[in-house]
């Protein structure tokens, strides 16, 4: 299958969003999102721009810690926009609990060329029963 370099560069962001999920962190999320960006997970409302996208993961690694791997679909660019399907699975744990629980979801990225690099500009994800 032929990659392009659009294509290199986003399933390089897309592995940099799994490696930060796994660390937990807050400013390696941000850094891949658009200013504008928009991040729609499941059972929570939307966080629009970056504020918003800040306190819903702060919010998350407060209450969970994953240990994921995001396995890539497709990635389709046009342009300046790009869309991937992927999956992750893994473990989650439930810091309220302690217990460790399996995780599997499937996710849809919008991305969009920001300032030369390509971002996340919606993020969106549902569990796989």
């Amino acid at each position: 299958m032929f990659t392009t370099p659009e294509q290199t560069a986003i399933e390089s962001l897309l592995h940099a969003y799994g490696d930060a999920l796994n660390a937990a962190s807050v400013p390696q999320v941000l850094a891949l999102y658009t200013p504008d960006g928009v991040f729609m997970p499941t059972g929570a409302p939307s966080a629009s721009g970056l504020a918003q996208v800040q306190q819903a993961y702060e919010g998350i690694f407060q209450q969970i810690r994953l240990h994921i791997k995001l396995h890539i679909l497709e990635v389709v660019v046009s342009g300046d926009y790009a869309f991937a399907s992927t999956t992750s699975a893994g473990t989650t744990l439930i810091h309220a609990t302690g217990q460790t629980v399996a995780e599997e979801n499937r996710e849809l990225f919008v991305l969009q060329r920001h300032e030369g690099q390509w971002k996340i500009a919606r993020y969106m994800f549902n569990k796989m029963a």
